[in-house]
């Protein structure tokens, strides 16, 4: 069975602090915005290796409490709970084996959570400030767009294009409000671009809960 595992990386997490702040609004939605603007101006437009130290100056006293050590138990305990149920699940939803054995959520000092599909080593970060329903429900909507990635983003971006597959990408995660409702996650959102898609997949999934067909509708809505 694959498995999660959360761990701290404060590399990671600088690096994630400063491509923040060097983001711009994406799907209706701004990063920075909970971001002090100090360490903003800080970033911005610099290299990361220029204002490092700077950087880790900001989050010294977070570094060095035990708030961080506290999250990654914490978080590594509840997902254990669950991990079974989800990959099952997530399998038995998207029709394909899962990606990879081992995925791996990083802990950040940041609200915005990327993630890297690679399949020899996935990962994705989570806020450490976060309540564990928000925790679980970020950590299995980064791994849905993983699989994603690695199962129908080729097949699907030849048909669309990268921006609408990416639109595509992010709206299939309202299926995690229909179908992972019994694993205690939080409910996901989305974005404020991509409410009208999300609608038209709970929808479409209602009447015929089958992802290959699933996601031909998609396709043919967004062409």
């Amino acid at each position: 069975m694959p498995k999660v595992i959360f761990k701290f990386n404060k590399e990671n997490d600088l690096w994630n602090l400063w491509d923040t702040c060097n983001s711009s609004v994406r799907w209706g939605h701004d990063f920075t915005r909970k971001i002090d603007p100090k360490i903003i101006r800080l970033c911005k437009k610099k290299k990361l290796k220029d204002i490092k130290k700077k950087l880790e100056d900001y989050r010294k006293e977070i570094y060095s409490s035990g708030i961080i050590s506290a999250s990654v138990k914490s978080f590594n305990k509840e997902w254990g709970k669950i991990n079974n149920r989800f990959f099952i699940k997530l399998k038995e939803v998207m029709k394909k084996p899962i990606c990879s054995n081992l995925f791996t959520g990083y802990l950040t000092t940041v609200g915005r959570c990327p993630y890297d599909f690679n399949k020899d080593k996935p990962s994705f970060f989570v806020n450490v400030f976060n309540k564990i329903p928000k925790v679980l429900k970020i950590a299995a909507h980064e791994i849905m767009h993983i699989q994603f990635h690695n199962t129908y983003w080729k097949k699907v971006e030849k048909e669309i294009g990268r921006e609408k597959t990416e639109d595509l990408k992010e709206a299939l995660t309202v299926l995690l409000n229909i179908e992972f409702t019994d694993l205690g996650l939080a409910k996901d959102e989305g974005y404020p671009n991509h409410q009208k898609l999300r609608k038209f997949i709970e929808k479409e999934w209602k009447k015929e809960p089958d992802f290959d067909v699933l996601i031909k509708k998609c396709t043919k809505y967004l062409k």
